[in-house]
Order: structure tokens, then sequence, then C-alpha cells
């Protein structure tokens, strides 16, 4: 009798179990197809990733490929190129050295030429010297078989024939061949006798430049002096009182120096000698002063 009491209850559990047993199948086969279908994926995925890694891998292989090819290529360009070069190097090489022994053969041509040029100025200067004295010798025969000269007008006089463009002839072809005291003498006679004539400021100027040459400031200081004060405005005036202003420079005279140079610029401000003195005075840190500046100081 307590049996059927239980028996709804049996059956209640029987069914229930039942019932579960069936849902935890049902989950199963559900697990399973999920366990499935993941494998699907993962087979598909898995065929994906191998497919990429061969489009990889054959990507790779012809870059690997066409970074060797590029590699051979530029090898070749280089030995080309190298190639190239050292037949131009071979091709210039021996023109530049037969042009470079060409050069040092003309510049030992050019030194004998020049020793050459300077011996026949040498020669030239003393035939020229030669031939001075043979015509101051024919011109002392000749007046030695002239009848006898008049006296003299005045005392001290220049030579009887001697001519005063000759002189002054003399004297510059002598400065100019570097016999400077012989052209200093005839400067100094061509003073001494023609001393009103038109070049007589030119020798005058000459005798400064001799000295100045010579090494002998002082006395060149003096007769570049001699240039203005004794012929005063005339076409040596501003290159005297240019050189007068070396000449102190060379003496260690730098403060009178200075004074010449800007008297230079201001008595002859157009002038070539004007030029120089400016830049010489920029030289020496002491710039020139305006010609209105330097009078007034004078004043």
């Amino acid at each position: 009798m307590h049996f059927r009491r239980f028996w709804p209850l049996l059956a209640l559990l029987s069914s229930a179990s039942s019932l579960l047993a069936q849902r935890e199948r049902d989950m199963i086969r559900e697990l399973q197809r999920d366990m499935a279908l993941l494998q699907e994926n993962v087979k598909t995925l898995n065929s994906k990733f191998d497919e990429k890694i061969a489009v990889i891998t054959t990507l790779l292989q012809q870059s690997l490929e066409e970074s060797k090819a590029a590699n051979r290529a530029v090898a070749v360009l280089d030995r080309q190129l190298r190639d190239g070069l050292r037949e131009q190097q071979n091709m210039v090489a021996a023109p530049v050295a037969g042009l470079g022994n060409k050069v040092d053969q003309m510049g030992m041509d050019f030194s004998a030429l020049k020793e050459t040029v300077a011996e026949l100025n040498s020669r030239l200067a003393r035939m020229q010297t030669q031939l001075s004295d043979v015509a101051v010798a024919v011109k002392m025969i000749g007046a030695s078989q002239a009848p006898p000269p008049p006296p003299p007008t005045q005392s001290g006089g220049p030579p009887q024939g001697l001519d005063a463009q000759e002189l002054y002839n003399n004297g510059l072809r002598d400065r100019q061949t570097g016999n400077l005291d012989l052209a200093l003498e005839h400067f100094q006679n061509y003073l001494r006798w023609f001393p009103k004539t038109e070049l007589a400021p030119n020798a005058q100027f000459y005798i400064g430049d001799i000295l100045y040459n010579k090494g002998d400031y002082e006395a060149a200081i003096q007769a570049f002096d001699a240039v203005v004060e004794s012929y005063p405005e005339n076409s040596k005036s501003a290159d005297a009182l240019y050189m007068k202003g070396q000449a102190q420079l060379k003496a260690d005279r730098k403060s009178q120096a200075s004074q010449t140079l800007n008297e230079v610029v201001r008595r002859y401000p157009n002038s070539e000698a004007a030029g120089k003195a400016k830049l010489l005075l920029r030289g020496l840190g002491r710039p020139a002063s305006s010609p209105a500046s330097t009078a007034r100081k004078r004043r």
C-alpha cells in the first residue's frame, strides 16, 4: 500500500530522469555539431593560411631572384664603368704627361730666352755707351780741327756743340739701362747748363727718382722739393710731391710723409698721384683729409 503511494513520485522521477538524459544527449549533439563546425572552420583557415604562405613564399622567391638579377646587373655596370674609367685614364694620362713635358720644356726655353734677351740688352747698353763715347770723340776731333770758337757770352756755359735734347736723351737712356750714376750726371749737367728749358722740371724729377732708387732718401727728398719749389705747377709737380712722401716713409718719417701725401690730395685732387696718395694713406691707417679741412688746418 505504501508502494502505491510512492508510485506517482517514482514515475515523476523517472520521467524527469529521462528528460534530463534527453537534454544531455541534445546538448552533447549540439556540442558535437559545434566542434565539427569549429574543426571545419579551422581546416578552412589552415587551408587559406597555407595558400597565403605559398603566395608569400613565391613572392619572396621572385623578389630574391629579381634582387640577384639586379645585383648581377649592378656588378656588370660597375665593371663596365671601372673599365671605361680605366680606359679614359689611360687615354688621358699620356697626353697630360706629354703636355707637362712640353710645359716644362717651354719653361726652360723661356728661361733661356729671358737670359738671352737680358744678355742682348746688356750688350746693347754697352754698344750705346760705346757709340756715345765715339760720338763725343768725333765731336772733340771735329772741334780740334775747327777754328777756335768765339769766347762764351757767360762763364760756366755749356761746352761748344753740346745739344740740350741730346744730353737729356742720354740721361733717359742710361736711366732705363740701369746706368744710374751716369744718368744722374747727365741730368745734373742738363740743369747746370739748361735750367730754363721745358724739360728742366723732368730732369730735376729724374734726379730725385735716381737718388730714391739708389737708397739716398734724404737727398731724394731735397731733389723732389726742388721740382715743386723751382718749377711750380709743372707736369711733374704732383708726382714729385708724391715721391717725396714715399722717400719720407723710407726714411722712417711717417708723420711728415702723411702731411706730404695729404698735401698731394689737397693741391692736386684730380691727379693720378692723388689717387695713389689716398691708397698709401689708407694703408698707413691715416685716411686722407678733404681739401677744405686740410686748408683750414694749414691756416
